[in-house]
């Protein structure tokens, strides 16, 4: 059966001055039409690189040096950017952390809607304006017929992401990646832009990346969390089985450090040191420095992320089955 989007051993690098430096090492995943994948990691992690590779939007001097990134059975990482814009806002879309940073200031939200489908598809300007209304109802914009006529000033910051949400929603993407979508607004409007996301998602079967640093946000909206630390994914498994039951030390560290913790009532944990730079990045286990369970073996061989078939997880640890046993 063949995956709306799979990845392959990607490898991405920034070739500056002084050497290549790899952001994302080896990374492989896969996902199907409506799937909810969470991406998750400290800044730095890799995660955005990720996210950005699947519809070519490395800036140089970063590249795809090696992998396949297939969707609906095509390599993106070697199309050109004509076939790119084709499939950019049409079959994938992405939503970015800052509204603000992705609408155009002065251009109403009308102008902006129709230019968007009038790039993909073969309508009149009355039938783009027509399904701009339809798709800012979806998003439960109030006053939809007066949305289009204002700037994005007018707006509140989470008026502006439902904006923003309805113009990835326009040409019925079969992916959406949201990077950070939420992060930038308060508390009670990150979770409506939340609900809605996964609402749109069941009810569009639409697939859906949705990078955080952020485990609550993703234990809330997705199916599969990828955790990620140094360019690598470290552990994957479905939501529920890593939130509840976390078996790298990495992603324990990140769950016992949330507030409210599901695993313990103890006082906050905090992950004792910092992720590496990609100029600094240690020999072996890249997490080794800040492990408590680190042993010999983790100072000079890279862990592989293994499939534990009995827990339905791939995890990448050197403590292998004893990690099963080790308490959070």
């Amino acid at each position: 059966m063949q995956h709306l989007l799979q990845l392959e051993d990607v490898v991405i690098r920034f070739a500056l001055r002084f050497g290549d430096l790899t952001a994302v090492d080896g990374v492989s995943f896969a996902l199907d039409k409506g799937q909810r994948l969470g991406l998750v990691g400290e800044s730095g992690a890799g995660k955005s690189v990720t996210g950005f590779s699947i519809i070519n939007l490395i800036s140089k001097p970063g590249y795809i040096a090696s992998g396949r990134i297939l969707f609906e059975g095509r390599d993106l990482a070697h199309l050109d950017e004509e076939e790119m814009r084709d499939i950019r806002g049409n079959r994938i879309s992405m939503i970015f952390q800052d509204p603000m940073m992705t609408l155009n200031p002065v251009l109403t939200i009308g102008e902006q809607m129709v230019e968007t489908l009038l790039a993909h598809r073969k309508f009149t300007e009355d039938e783009c304006r027509d399904r701009a209304l339809e798709t800012l109802r979806k998003v439960h914009i109030p006053s939809p017929e007066k949305r289009l006529s204002q700037y994005p000033h007018e707006l509140s910051g989470g008026m502006r992401q439902r904006i923003v949400i309805a113009i990835a929603l326009l040409a019925d993407p079969a992916l959406i990646i949201a990077d950070e979508p939420s992060t930038a607004l308060d508390v009670t409007i990150q979770a409506e832009i939340l609900d809605l996301l996964l609402e749109l998602c069941e009810s569009e079967k639409t697939a859906l990346i949705l990078i955080t640093h952020d485990l609550a946000v993703v234990s809330q909206v997705t199916e599969t969390i990828a955790v990620m630390y140094a360019g690598k994914i470290v552990e994957l498994g479905s939501t529920e089985a890593v939130i509840h039951t976390p078996m790298h030390p990495y992603t324990r560290g990140l769950i016992n450090a949330l507030p409210g913790s599901v695993h313990s009532e103890r006082r906050l944990n905090q992950i004792p040191g910092m992720m590496p730079s990609l100029m600094t990045i240690p020999p072996g286990c890249s997490f080794h420095p800040r492990c408590e369970y680190r042993m010999e073996v983790c100072r000079h061989q890279v862990p592989d992320l293994r499939y534990y078939e009995s827990f339905g997880r791939e995890v990448a640890c050197h403590l292998g089955e004893g990690l099963f046993g080790r308490s959070s």
